[in-house]
């Protein structure tokens, strides 16, 4: 799957990814490989991104995510400590 982390200034991430976890406007959720077409609110919170090879953090400060065919694409308002 391909992940994008976008913010109004930088792009913040930019790969191929085995999965990721963002906090949800209702909780926070995991995308998988062949996940369901979704668009989500995100709350200010903890971003967990999965590759082969590691695991990154980071905080968002609130946007949206969206999944369509292994592509996501998260806007996040801002990222903290990036």
């Amino acid at each position: 799957m391909n992940l994008e982390i976008l913010t109004p200034d930088k792009k913040v991430f930019d790969g191929e990814v085995t999965s990721v976890t963002v906090p949800g406007t209702m909780g926070s959720f995991e995308v998988l490989n062949n996940h369901a077409p979704i668009i989500s609110t995100l709350e200010k919170g903890q971003v967990i991104i999965r590759t082969a090879s590691k695991t990154e953090k980071l905080i968002i400060n609130g946007g949206a995510i969206e999944v369509i065919d292994n592509k996501i694409i998260v806007l996040a308002e801002g990222v903290i400590g990036s």
